[in-house]
């Protein structure tokens, strides 16, 4: 692709905007330890006073689940597999946010007051098991992190011709910035604004492509350049070769992956806890469920828009390739929808894309900073080097490793460029990865007979399954085992199936086998850190409100988490255990509805859209896109407009109230 824009543009964007945007974050920031009282204790560093209420959380939730892979690899499954594409890649990676709203409840019932997903491991398992934990935890934050800043450096590269290297380092600047002097609270409201303009700059681009674009202009002028486009290009693995089906193998497969894979993604990453740490207990729930829909939208409408819109504009004189098709790199490498918005707005749309990812990497690289930063400040440093860390310490450590990090983040992106791995092999390949952890975490919230063998044995069980089913496959179906072998669908899914099922299988058998009986009522007593105080490691405890059994499911001596007797409020339990009723059939439903009972039936059936059929799509995609958009926008200052109006009579007092004067 031909750069579109200068490159004084792109490094005006990525750097001079970022910078910009630290600069208004930590006002913000300032603003409200000003005006609302905040302040920086640990605790507020590090989960947000435990108080943002359902709307912000929901935008949060969005906005660090919308990866650079969450725009720019839809819309390349859309070029390849056709409307099933958007589909598959929305759903498969829905459901793994509304079901997480299972163990966010869970986590507000049975140990409130933790600070990282490996604290509950930790007290429950014991040493042993939380290394193996902490290993799949950073590997996921490691991941997550390369996979932004290939995604984003590859499209600023493409747009603007800005060095790639640079791009890897210059994008996480901002982010470091305003995340070092805000924490987690800094990153909410970042999150708030990067959701703001993405899902402002995705209506932006459906109502072009379908109402005012003179290159489509309609859906039904949409459906007949996919119509050519099947007759010119047939998918293979499509029924009729159509773009305009749901009946993809291909799609499909894509989809299986897509669905375990992003299991790891959400279950292991310690950003997604940290919001349901940082959430009211009432609003865990509904936040979650909302994010989920609300998050949705972005792929499946932007894809439909510009996934879709390359397939059927690349024959056209406008479309930057023209007169050749995207090559499969630049497929793999996501730039189907830049040279799609390109084809649709022109400079408008490349700057518009710019945007567009720049937000997506810097939203979710401060969610994974911040991460990271919780992990190496309580289940490293105050577990393993200073037990008796006060809050103030703690904070120094995270900004330390929010600093650190920031700048690995870079050098990660930069080796797996120089080893030849771009977003879409990455993207698929983490599921391989960091799967077969996901059942044993979630046993270790939702069930109490998964014993500590199980625990330790089933992700590492389920990693070896996973890299033994994806290479055997490789080479069953390729004949040879190299970057491309490893990278055919069929060698992911196996990789994928292996991971996220035996781990599962795993710890289900070596836990039946000898079951435990885990009451939680350690991890109920874990409390919160103190600024001013010391804390007291677990193995000099002596309360004797922990009985003797739960001693030793919290294998004193081998952590440092901080327990202490708390009242047990039978009347705040009830009202979370019907909240985790909720939680469970209402993920449930959804589930079942987004993974079977919508695509199934139209895949089985072979039915390919007629024209009426696809303009409802089209309608659904857009409207949904709307409502989302309102979810995670406008609620949330609704929700919080009250702190609106005691900030703005702050500064109105500042500015305009009588002064005090000192006498001479």
């Amino acid at each position: 692709m031909v750069a579109i824009l200068s490159q004084g543009l792109g490094y005006g964007i990525v750097l001079g905007f970022g910078l910009v945007f630290a600069a208004i974050m930590t006002l913000i920031t300032m603003i409200q330890k000003r005006f609302l009282g905040e302040k920086v204790t640990s605790e507020e560093y590090m989960a947000a006073g435990r108080s943002v209420k359902t709307g912000l959380v929901a935008s949060a939730v969005v906005s660090s689940w919308t990866w650079a892979a969450t725009l720019l690899q839809s819309s390349s499954v859309a070029y390849k597999y056709g409307i099933s594409g958007p589909f598959w890649y929305a759903s498969g990676a829905c459901v793994q946010v509304l079901l997480f709203s299972i163990l966010a409840i869970e986590l507000k019932r049975k140990c409130k007051n933790a600070h990282t997903f490996l604290e509950i491991v930790s007290i429950r398992y014991g040493r042993k098991a939380h290394y193996i934990f902490l290993f799949f935890g950073l590997l996921t934050n490691i991941i997550v992190s390369a996979m932004l800043l290939l995604g984003g450096s590859a499209v600023v590269t493409a747009l603007t011709g800005m060095n790639t290297y640079a791009a890897c380092f210059l994008l996480p600047l901002g982010v470091i910035i305003y995340t070092l002097f805000g924490g987690l609270k800094a990153t909410f409201i970042a999150d708030y604004t990067h959701t703001v303009v993405i899902m402002f700059i995705v209506l932006l681009f459906s109502f072009t492509a379908y109402t005012t674009s003179d290159l489509i202009g309609s859906p039904g002028r949409m459906y007949e350049l996919l119509q050519q486009a099947s007759i010119r290009h047939p998918v293979s693995g499509n029924h009729e070769g159509s773009y305009l089906t749901m009946a993809s193998s291909n799609g499909l497969m894509f989809g299986i992956i897509n669905l375990c894979s992003n299991f790891g993604t959400v279950f292991i990453d310690n950003a997604y806890w940290q919001r349901a740490i940082a959430a009211e207990p009432h609003s865990t729930v509904k936040a979650y469920l909302i994010g989920g829909l609300s998050w949705f939208a972005i792929p499946f409408t932007l894809a439909t828009t510009l996934g879709i819109s390359a397939v059927a504009l690349e024959s056209n004189e406008h479309f930057p390739t023209y007169p050749n098709r995207l090559t499969p790199s630049d497929v793999s490498a996501g730039l189907v929808a830049p040279n799609a918005a390109v084809a649709l707005l022109g400079q408008g749309g490349a700057i518009a894309v710019l945007l567009l990812v720049f937000m997506a990497v810097t939203s979710a690289a401060s969610a994974e900073l911040i991460a990271v930063s919780s992990i190496c400040t309580f289940d490293v440093y105050r577990t393993y080097i200073n037990p008796m860390a006060t809050g103030k310490q703690l904070i120094r450590v995270s900004h330390a490793v929010v600093a650190g990090f920031g700048i690995i983040m870079g050098v990660l992106a930069v080796i797996l460029k120089e080893a030849g791995i771009d977003l879409g092999y990455l993207y698929s390949l983490m599921g391989v990865l960091i799967s077969s952890a996901v059942m044993p975490v979630t046993f270790t919230l939702l069930w109490k007979k998964q014993n500590v063998t199980a625990a330790c044995v089933a992700p590492i069980g389920g990693l070896v399954i996973s890299l033994t089913a994806w290479l055997v496959c490789a080479k069953l179906y390729s004949g040879e085992i190299n970057l491309a072998t490893t990278g055919t669908d069929q060698a992911m899914l196996a990789g994928n199936l292996g991971a996220l099922l035996g781990g599962g299988l795993i710890s289900i058998v070596l836990s039946l086998m000898k079951p435990d009986n885990y009451t939680f009522e350690a991890t109920r007593l874990l409390k919160q850190v103190t600024d001013d105080t010391v804390g007291t490691p677990t193995s000099n405890n002596s309360s004797e409100e922990i009985s003797i059994e739960e001693k030793k499911e919290a294998t004193p001596g081998s952590t440092t988490v901080e327990l202490a007797t708390e009242a047990f409020n039978a009347e705040d339990d009830a009202k979370l255990a019907k909240a985790a009723q909720f939680a469970r059939w209402s993920s449930g439903v959804l589930t079942v509805i987004l993974i079977i009972l919508w695509p199934l039936p139209m895949f089985f059936s072979n039915y390919v859209f007629s024209r009426g059929f696809y303009t409802g799509w089209v309608i659904l995609s857009i409207v949904w896109a709307i409502c989302s958009t309102i979810a995670v926008t406008i609620y949330p200052v609704w929700e919080s407009r009250d702190a609106f109006v005691e900030i703005f009579q702050g500064l109105y007092k500042m500015a305009f109230g009588p002064r005090s004067t000192a006498a001479v």
